[in-house]
């Protein structure tokens, strides 16, 4: 069985061979340049893919299965983007025109958090699990609930924005339009504003001389100078956490999930994440005591999740 997965973002366009043991076989890649128009994106995906099987010696006609992980709203049942903004995409049928510019018969879309947990959960962090859950610390929080190796998204494809639930009433505003989502406080970009914040309040902060020796200000940037014992650095880490932990809980107590896998530029911050991250929710959790919990792990496929799952879909 051979089988593709293309994962189609904001800058690059990917895509591999999946084997059915789901390793990458082999993968190739080009710049997405959404301005050139979604007919012209479509057209380098199909180009990626029959150089793809070119190089791996068959005929696109002979591929069971190809997937696309794409961002936005997506809508698996029509092969629909209805809503990419990064990709200046609307009610776009990628599926269909993927199909016909490379004549493979079988291909399927999902949203690409979700097509990520479905990664994890055939092949990665939550691999032998009947339900977990990923959640992906990027410039916002995305996210993909599994069930039986299948991606739970509601009636009407929208399901698991985990992002947007509200952790602190009237809080922070949100891109989406709400305010004290968990977006807006456990994102990559939050933290890099939180940081920003202190570095404000505190100029003689370890914090400017970390961000200075990076050359800018990032998400790694406090936690670099929390391990330093600077103060205002410690003080971010701690209420960063907080947050993070704060959204875990309630998505644990909400699906309790075998495994809950964390994902994104923060988590390679590891034990220094994961260890006071791990005591917050052991404090707060319903279940904590009372029977086998959810298992907080940092996901395992990094970049290649979204190939990965858009191949099982």
């Amino acid at each position: 069985m051979y089988r593709i997965g293309v994962d189609l973002g904001g800058t690059k366009i990917a895509v591999a061979s999946i084997s059915e043991n789901n390793e990458i076989i082999r993968k190739l890649s080009t710049p997405t340049e959404p301005e050139r128009g979604n007919n012209a994106v479509a057209e380098d995906i199909a180009r990626l893919i029959k150089q793809l099987c070119a190089d791996d010696g068959i005929k696109p006609c002979d591929v069971s299965f190809a997937g696309i992980a794409a961002p936005g709203a997506i809508n698996p049942e029509t092969g629909y983007i209805e809503r990419a903004h990064n990709l200046d995409m609307e009610h776009f049928p990628i599926v269909d025109m993927v199909k016909e510019l490379c004549g493979i018969d079988n291909v399927k879309i999902e949203n690409d958090a979700n097509a990520a947990a479905l990664g994890e959960a055939v092949a990665g962090a939550a691999k032998g699990t009947k339900y977990s859950v990923m959640i992906t610390l990027g410039t916002g929080v995305g996210g993909g609930f599994i069930i039986d190796g299948h991606v739970f998204s509601g009636f009407n494809y929208t399901g698991g924005e985990f992002g947007h639930m509200v952790i602190c009433a009237g809080g922070r505003p949100c891109n989406c339009g709400r305010r004290g989502c968990w977006e807006a406080y456990s994102s990559a970009t939050a933290l890099v504003a939180m940081t920003r914040e202190a570095m404000e309040a505190h100029p003689e902060s370890e914090l400017h001389k970390v961000a200075a020796e990076q050359g800018k200000v990032s998400g790694k940037t406090a936690f670099i100078a929390s391990r330093r014992g600077d103060a205002a650095a410690l003080a971010v880490v701690d209420e960063y956490v907080s947050k993070l932990a704060c959204g875990i809980v309630n998505v644990i107590n909400l699906l309790q999930p075998d495994v809950l896998s964390i994902g994104g530029g923060i988590s390679n911050e590891g034990d220094g994440l994961m260890i006071p991250l791990q005591k917050q929710i052991d404090r707060e959790i319903f279940i904590h005591g009372m029977g086998p919990s959810t298992e907080i792990r940092i996901a395992k496929l990094g970049n290649d999740a979204g190939l990965i799952g858009a191949a099982n879909l």
